[in-house]
C-alpha cells in the first residue's frame, strides 16, 4: 500500500497535488537485494535520524526489515519560490496552508525507522497554486557568514 493511500485523509487535503511519483517498486527492488545481501539499505544519515526522531510523524506501518517498531515519516519540500525556506520538514497541515501561498514546490516523502536505520523514498509529488511568485525575502540568521552582533 502506498504511502499516500494509507493516508487516507491525503488525498482530500491536497487540492493542487499533481506530478505523483510512487517509490513502491524500487522499495521492494531495494528490499529484495537488502534480503540477499547484495546491499546495506539501513544506512540513514546522523541527520536524517535527527530529523526522524524530533519532526517524524508516526505510521501506521512496521518496518519492513527489523518488524519491531512503527516507521515515522519526514515530507520535505523544495522549490525555487520557497526561497532559504527549500528543503524544510513540514507536516500535512503546513502542507495544506503552503499549496495556496506558493506556485509550485516539490515534496518528497520519506520513511525512516528509528530502530535499525532503515530509510527510503516513499513517494514525490508537486504543489502549489501555480501562479509565479518571487521567493520570500531572505531573513539573516546565524548561519550567514556576514552576521554580526552588535
Amino acid at each position: 500500500m502506498s504511502v499516500l493511500a494509507a493516508e487516507g485523509l491525503f488525498f482530500a487535503l491536497m487540492k493542487s497535488q499533481r506530478l505523483y511519483t510512487d517509490y513502491s517498486l524500487d522499495k521492494r527492488a531495494t528490499l529484495m537485494a537488502l534480503f540477499r545481501g547484495v546491499v546495506d539499505a539501513c544506512d540513514a544519515d546522523p541527520y536524517l535520524m535527527r530529523a526522524a526522531k524530533w519532526h517524524g510523524e508516526k505510521t501506521q506501518r512496521s518496518c519492513p526489515v527489523c518488524k519491531k517498531s512503527a516507521l515515522v515519516e519526514l515530507r520535505y519540500t523544495f522549490g525555487e519560490q520557497l526561497g532559504q525556506y527549500s528543503g524544510r520538514i513540514k507536516n500535512l497541515q503546513e502542507l495544506t496552508e503552503m499549496e495556496s501561498q506558493y506556485g509550485e514546490f516539490q515534496v518528497y516523502i520519506v520513511e525512516v525507522c528509528r530502530e535499525c536505520s532503515w530509510n527510503h523514498l516513499s513517494a514525490s509529488f508537486v504543489l502549489g497554486d501555480g501562479r509565479e511568485r518571487k521567493p520570500p525575502r531572505k531573513v539573516r540568521t546565524l548561519e550567514d557568514e556576514d552576521y554580526t552582533t552588535r
